[in-house]
């Protein structure tokens, strides 16, 4: 190889965080984005970021965090990972601190911490209601550092269309096309590092940016990498409902004091703020009362939906609940909720400071993508020296932040996203430069071949004239996955939506591109596109349809076995046989290979090598 360049696709914490490093490593960096790098999807999370610091002397530790981050996902992830991460949080809090980003801080000027979901403790960092906003910034500034002395470079605007893989199986490069002139180029990398954050399109209204379309991963699923744990798709209890798109609403609002209720009666035509105490009910604090409002995602979504769609106890007839924060001090709301006080505003129309908010749960987050790997110290712990940590199944080829299946298991805690990205970013820079020391493709021999395929393909695409319009194909593939493989998941319905995703895969090839240019052609790349958000959605199904369980994210009612409330009880004793003999089963990773008829599934033992899973309880 002539080249020692390491290239980044996505311009978010993840990358930026990888990009940063590596430079500090003297390594030189191309980093591509399909967005300005300022305008990356992480600049759109708003809560905070997790680290046991305890400055509030509650004795939270890293062994709780991991602790706490292990069971809410529900016991599915690798815990050497997270305990690595959760070890190394509170250093990259002071990191972030000393980088500038504005924290906010208690009267005696420390850095202040909240409580997110999923935790007994106040360990969430945070800067506001623009926590991700603030953390890209700062990693932005570092990383134009070193642009300004030539260590990266930046391709803004570009699309990565495939992996360079050469006739050994190693990537060694990246082929991407430039969304202005349409120019596709192949480019030679050391390593190449995605870093291009989730799939949220696939379910069409999602709280996710328009661009996360998850193509990347997609595209190099379909070379061979592996996708893991596509089924656990997190579902976040708080979001403005709306027909064009779905408007996060943090859960730093209930980090706050929000609280969630629904008038006892049902219809109850009175304006919510005029309806008594007595006629509300809390009905998270009354079912957890340990962890009220902040009990984890799934269970928080799953106890909504149970309210507005099982019991008929929705706001006006409509499957909506409040979330009530007229109760704090306007100053304070908005010293420290003021970006979403603002969205909600904005989108509604109502003061959320004078009148409670409704929302209902959303698509927001995955926690599977890409399998990675790892390796261990002999005490167990993750060898930061390995050049196997985030590395694909594809040798050369890395997944970091949203798009790789790390540190989450079958559901994420709050606060916890933004934590994983910027250490993911941290751990692969070493790691990339080890595996270069040892092994290195031939870019020469694959470029060429891999940027011509891409090339007819995308002129293929570009001259389609058919019938149908990729836009209402995508509005038909948003609309059964978020009605069939969201918060309650039935086999039927699943099996219903896989003969509907090999449908819409046949009228694609009856699409038009709608632009016949050769400039800026956004239609054509929409197309490229929505072939690929297809081929996840069949991961997700297909995952989903074969995990017969409830775990995390992912919840059966016909498979769920209820948890007695007395641990003493023979009825607990037997409770415990069952939940053993179903997590001996499907405590495993699933992963997912790509075939022309539709992804291969397998299943992969999970490393329970530091805590012991055990059933969750939240109350």
């Amino acid at each position: 190889m002539t080249g020692h360049r390491y290239l980044i696709v996505g311009g978010g914490l993840a990358g930026l965080s990888a990009a940063m490093r590596l430079a500090e490593l003297r390594a030189d960096v191309d980093l591509f984005s399909v967005v300005s790098v300022k305008r990356s999807h992480s600049v759109c999370a708003q809560g905070g970021i997790n680290g046991a610091v305890n400055s509030k002397g509650e004795g939270d530790s890293p062994d709780l965090h991991f602790y706490d981050t292990v069971k809410g996902g529900d016991f599915l992830a690798d815990q050497p990972f997270c305990k690595d991460m959760c070890y190394a949080a509170p250093g990259i809090i002071y990191l972030m601190d000393r980088m500038g980003v504005p924290f906010n801080r208690t009267p005696e000027g420390h850095l202040d911490f909240r409580r997110f979901g999923g935790t007994l403790y106040n360990r969430t960092a945070f800067s506001g209601s623009t926590t991700g906003q603030q953390l890209l910034y700062a990693l932005d500034e570092q990383v134009r550092r070193y642009e300004a002395a030539g260590k990266v470079k930046k391709y803004e605007n570009w699309e990565f269309l495939s992996a360079v893989i050469d006739s050994k199986g190693i990537c060694c490069g990246i082929v991407a096309v430039n969304l202005a002139t349409m120019e596709v180029r192949a480019f030679e990398g050391a390593a190449v590092i995605l870093a291009t954050g989730g799939p949220g399109l696939v379910f069409g209204r999602t709280t996710n940016s328009m661009i996360n379309t998850g193509s990347a991963a997609s595209m190099v699923y379909q070379q061979g990498a592996k996708y893991a744990n596509g089924e656990f798709i997190q579902i976040h209890p708080t979001a403005i409902p709306g027909t064009d798109k779905l408007r996060l609403i943090s859960e730093s609002a209930r980090g706050e004091g929000g609280r969630i209720w629904v008038p006892k009666k049902k219809g109850d035509p009175r304006p919510p703020e005029t309806i008594p105490e007595e006629d509300r009910w809390y009905f998270l604090e009354e079912r957890y009362p340990r962890y009220g409002n902040l009990v984890p995602r799934d269970v928080a979504s799953r106890e909504i939906y149970d309210v507005c769609i099982n019991l008929g106890l929705g706001l006006d007839g409509k499957a909506m609940v409040y979330l009530d924060l007229t109760h704090k001090p306007a100053q304070e709301l908005d010293r420290k909720l003021g970006g979403i006080l603002e969205i909600y505003e904005k989108f509604v129309g109502e003061d959320p400071r004078k009148t409670p908010m409704r929302i209902f749960p959303a698509v927001h987050y995955s926690m599977g993508g890409l399998w990675v790997g790892y390796e261990k110290t002999p005490d167990g712990l993750l060898d930061r020296r390995s050049p196997k940590n985030h590395m694909t199944n594809i040798p050369g080829l890395y997944a970091i932040g949203e798009v790789d299946c790390q540190y989450h298991g079958a559901n994420r805690l709050g606060a916890n996203s933004l934590l994983s990205c910027i250490f993911a970013g941290l751990v692969v820079a070493p790691a990339v430069i080890q595996f270069h020391k040892s092994v290195q493709g031939d870019f020469s021999a694959a470029a060429e071949n891999e940027r011509k395929r891409i090339a007819d393909r995308l002129e293929r695409i570009r001259k389609m004239n058919g019938k149908e319009n990729p836009y209402r194909l995508h509005g038909e593939l948003g609309e059964w996955m978020e009605k069939n493989v969201t918060i309650v998941r039935e086999n039927p319905q699943l099996q219903e939506t896989q003969i509907k995703l090999d449908a819409l895969q046949e009228r694609w090839k009856d699409c038009s591109a709608l632009d016949n240019s050769t400039w800026n052609n956004q239609p054509a790349l929409f197309l490229h596109q929505l072939w690929n958000m297809l081929e996840l959605a069949k991961i997700i199904v297909k995952g989903a349809l074969q995990r017969n369980e409830c775990r995390g994210s992912h919840f059966k009612k016909q498979f769920e076995i209820k948890q007695p409330d007395n641990v003493d009880s023979p009825e607990y004793r037997e409770y415990l046989k069952l939940w053993k003999a179903n997590h001996d089963r499907w405590c495993k990773t699933t992963i997912a290979t790509y075939t022309p008829t539709g992804p291969e599934i397998t299943y992969e033992k999970v490393d329970h090598s530091l805590i012991e899973p055990h059933p969750r309880r939240y109350d």
